[in-house]
C-alpha cells in the first residue's frame, strides 16, 4: 500500500487504486466478486442520482435523504469504480489517457459545430 495520506495529500488514480486495494486486504479482507461489485456500483449510481434528482431537479427531500452529500455519494461511486479496476487488472489512468486520445479524435470538432451547445 502506498505511503500516501489521502487526508492530507493530493491522490493520483495510481495512489487510490493503491490505497484501496490495500484497505480491501486488510480491512475488507477481499473483494467482492466482479459481478457483485458491478451490481454494487450500479446501487451507488442510483444513490448519486436519487441525490441529484433533489438538489438539482425538481424531487422533493425525503426524511431518508437529508443529511446525504453529494460528494460522499460520489466518492462511493469512486471507490467501488476503483474496486472493479483493481479486480480485473485495469490500469485507470492509461485508461483515462487512451480515452482523451479517443475523445479528442473522434470529437474534434463534434462539439464545437453542435448548435445545441452554443
Amino acid at each position: 500500500m502506498s505511503d500516501t495520506n489521502p487526508a492530507t495529500s493530493p491522490l493520483s488514480i495510481r495512489q487510490a487504486q493503491d490505497l484501496v486495494d490495500g484497505w480491501i486486504r486488510t480491512t475488507g479482507v477481499r473483494y467482492f466478486s466482479e459481478l457483485t461489485n458491478m451490481a454494487i456500483l450500479t446501487e451507488e449510481v442510483g444513490e448519486v442520482a436519487r441525490l441529484m434528482s433533489r438538489l438539482y431537479g425538481d424531487q422533493s427531500f425525503k426524511e431518508s435523504d437529508k443529511g446525504k452529500e453529494l460528494s460522499d455519494e460520489l466518492a462511493d461511486v469512486l471507490w467501488v469504480l476503483i474496486c472493479i479496476a483493481n479486480q480485473t487488472g485495469v490500469d485507470l489512468t492509461a485508461a483515462l489517457e487512451k480515452n482523451f486520445t479517443k475523445k479528442t479524435i473522434r470529437d474534434a470538432a463534434r462539439h464545437q459545430e453542435n448548435e445545441k451547445l452554443r
